[in-house]
């Protein structure tokens, strides 16, 4: 080659290019590009010469060099020997997305502070049986009981002597500060606050002093006292106890052709919390994803047998009860359980799924197959109802904005048509108690539902689908179940809703306190790679 080739820009000889920072092996005949490549790698190692090393300007940025370095191999080891330069783009946002939802599934469960998992085995004693109580009504079901109707007051104001004492000896304050106790304890100081200002003052006070005073009360005492996987059982089995026998006097009085409500709905009469159709079916439709979680999560085939078998009893109950806003519930938590226990083949899941779901109407007893169509064409609704719900739904978000620091609890009906309430929750408490306790309700339900299905993607991701997985399911959809059914009844003050988010919060504690024992943290890469590989499959 000339030498005025060997002047040109784009090429010089080597010794040239050693004097600027390159290699040279001592040919000085040899030309090279004169681009000087990089110095270090990650880790500061010289890629000219590795034993030197060269100094890292920012232990930060080694810091996040390595975990995108974990995040590439992680995905990397998913498509067999696939060096990382062959990593799509799309692998790669899928990777820091997974990332993501990792450090929010940790932010959100690292919000709560459980100090121990002992303590309060009196109150919960008296906590089982005031819920016997409540939902039995023994002095209905014997006679010789029929004095004892006030029982229930007895064992909640017992509870309640039992539990200070050993609250503040356990751990030194009146109760955990979670996220849904602060929601609650403002919606009651609210309500309370308003009380003077309400249209009828009277009305307000009797409205909190029936109800819902006990319920906040035994509410804070629950998420202080359910503790161990035994107590949570309990309470849930009690509630799906009183919905198994209640479903089996629906469907009894069903085959007799007893319809004690509008001439064609099964009214099992009932008194309490149980006091109409709508209100039996909401609690069944609550219960029913429980006894399926039970069944799902049962190692022993006729334990799984038996759960099953009481699921489907809960859904012939709900069935004759002829409730519409249950069998939307129905739906919604039917499509819980598909989307989350059929990760891995969502679209066969899913088409089975409606294929059932359509067989299930077409064989429904009745004329239950009319009724639920009336949601979407009013027409076919002989009584009614669904007109006068929309014109209830429409006054009370009228009322909300007129009055957006609310007309008092319990006074809708004074302003309302007939003297009706809401048949709507979430209205109900925003025309009743104004924006600001509505917004807390709605953060009341939604965050234990993130935080469950935080627990769940963390065990899922250790493939860790133990009994705890299948709860953390089974509870978001008795939650969900909850948001749907409640659109049409007025029962944000009753007790449907509570003792399922007393059970979230349990299995939270549960779930924190098992990982603390065993000294685990879940990594993220430990997750991405796992996400990936189910991904694959």
């Amino acid at each position: 080659m000339s030498a005025d080739k060997t002047k040109n820009l784009d090429y010089q000889p080597l010794g040239v290019y050693a004097k600027n920072g390159g290699a040279t092996n001592g040919d000085q005949a040899t030309l090279k590009p004169s681009q000087k490549p990089s110095q270090t790698d990650f880790s500061g190692t010289d890629l000219i010469n590795p034993k030197k090393k060269t100094e890292v300007v920012s232990s930060k940025a080694v810091s996040e060099n390595k975990e995108t370095a974990r995040a590439e191999k992680s995905v990397a080891s998913t498509n067999g020997t696939k060096p990382e330069a062959e990593v799509s783009y799309a692998e790669q946002q899928k990777s820091k997305k997974e990332k993501k939802k990792v450090e929010k599934d940790r932010e959100l469960l690292s919000n709560d502070r459980w100090l121990n998992r002992n303590g309060h085995s009196l109150t919960y004693i008296g906590i089982f049986l005031f819920t016997f109580v409540l939902y039995f009504r023994p002095y209905e079901l014997i006679p010789a009981l029929s004095g004892l109707n006030s029982i229930a007051f007895i064992f909640a104001i017992a509870t309640l002597l039992i539990y200070l004492p050993t609250q503040f000896s356990t751990e030194g304050s009146l109760t955990i500060l979670s996220t849904e106790v602060k929601c609650i304890l403002f919606i009651a100081f609210w309500a309370l606050l308003t009380m003077p200002l309400a249209k009828s003052p009277g009305t307000a006070w009797a409205t909190f002093n029936d109800t819902f005073n006990k319920v906040i009360l035994i509410f804070i005492v629950m998420v202080n006292t359910l503790r161990t996987p035994a107590r949570l059982k309990g309470l849930m089995w009690l509630s799906i106890g009183i919905g198994v026998m209640l479903s089996y006097q629906a469907v009894i009085l069903y085959q007799a052709g007893v319809f004690a409500a509008e001439g064609n709905r099964v009214y099992v009469k009932y008194g309490g919390m149980f006091g109409n159709p709508n209100d039996l079916a909401m609690h069944l439709v609550i219960v029913t994803p429980l006894a399926f979680a039970f069944g799902m999560a049962a190692k022993k085939l006729l334990s799984r047998i038996f759960y099953f078998g009481l699921t489907f009893l809960l859904v012939i109950g709900n069935m004759v009860t002829q409730s519409r806003g249950a069998f939307l519930a129905l739906i919604a938590v039917a499509g819980v359980f598909v989307w989350k226990l059929g990760k891995k083949q969502r679209f066969k899941v899913m088409l089975a799924s409606a294929v059932v779901g359509i067989l299930f109407i077409a064989v429904a007893p009745g004329d239950y197959g009319t009724r639920i169509l009336s949601i979407f064409i009013p027409s076919l609704d002989t009584v009614g109802s669904s007109d006068q719900r929309k014109e209830l739904l429409q006054l009370s978000i009228i009322v909300t904005l007129r009055n957006p620091w609310g007309i008092g609890l319990g006074n809708f009906p004074i302003v309302g048509v007939r003297n009706l309430e809401t048949h709507n929750a979430y209205t109900q408490v925003s025309s009743e108690l104004g924006l600001l306790a509505f917004a807390c309700y709605v953060i009341f339900i939604v965050s234990p539902l993130r935080k469950l299905g935080a627990i769940e993607r963390q065990l899922f991701a250790n493939e860790e689908t133990s009994w705890l997985y299948y709860m953390a399911i089974g509870v978001q959809g008795s939650i969900i179940a909850y948001m749907v059914a409640s659109f049409f009844g007025a029962v944000a003050y009753n007790w449907f809703i509570y003792y399922p988010i007393a059970y979230a919060i349990c299995l939270r504690r549960i779930y924190r306190a098992d990982q603390l024992e065993k000294g685990i943290e879940i990594e993220g890469e430990k997750r991405l790679s796992n996400y990936f590989q189910l991904q694959k499959a």
